[in-house]
């Protein structure tokens, strides 16, 4: 992708489970300010988290650089998993800002899950269903 990520490694937030360098061993794939790992209690097969280096609260922090990476990094991570995995349907994309959002690791991180087709009984609404009584409209 591009840069030397170890460029962007920031010292570690005590407490946080995205900084410490022992995560640098879980990392599948890199673009500049940002790292994906697999997320450990994974919503669907494939669930990844994109995370940048330095740490900052949510979404509404990161830089202009790191969203941009960010976003690279989501299309290219999508594409690998195009290629890999033929059976999915679909993507949720999705971002918790704030522990009333659901947010439970304050380091800014953003959700990339694939969906198959049958893998919910009724996905309508979404990401909607993070207020159940909005999902069906």
């Amino acid at each position: 992708m591009s840069e030397e990520p170890s460029r962007y490694i920031t010292p570690a937030v005590s407490g946080c489970v995205f900084c410490p360098r022992e995560i640098t061993g879980r990392i599948v794939a890199s673009c500049g300010t940002v790292f994906a790992i697999e997320d450990k209690y994974p919503a669907s097969p494939g669930h990844l988290l994109i995370i940048p280096y330095r740490h900052t609260e949510d979404y509404f922090s990161l830089t202009t650089q790191e969203r941009q990476h960010a976003e690279e990094l989501l299309r290219t991570l999508k594409n690998k998993i195009e290629q890999e995995d033929h059976s999915v349907d679909g993507y949720n994309v999705g971002v918790n800002c704030g522990e009333v959002a659901g947010q439970t690791v304050m380091h800014a991180h953003i959700h990339l899950i694939p969906r198959h087709q049958g893998d919910t009984p009724d996905p309508r609404g979404g990401v909607r269903g993070c207020v159940p009584a909005k999902m069906r409209y």
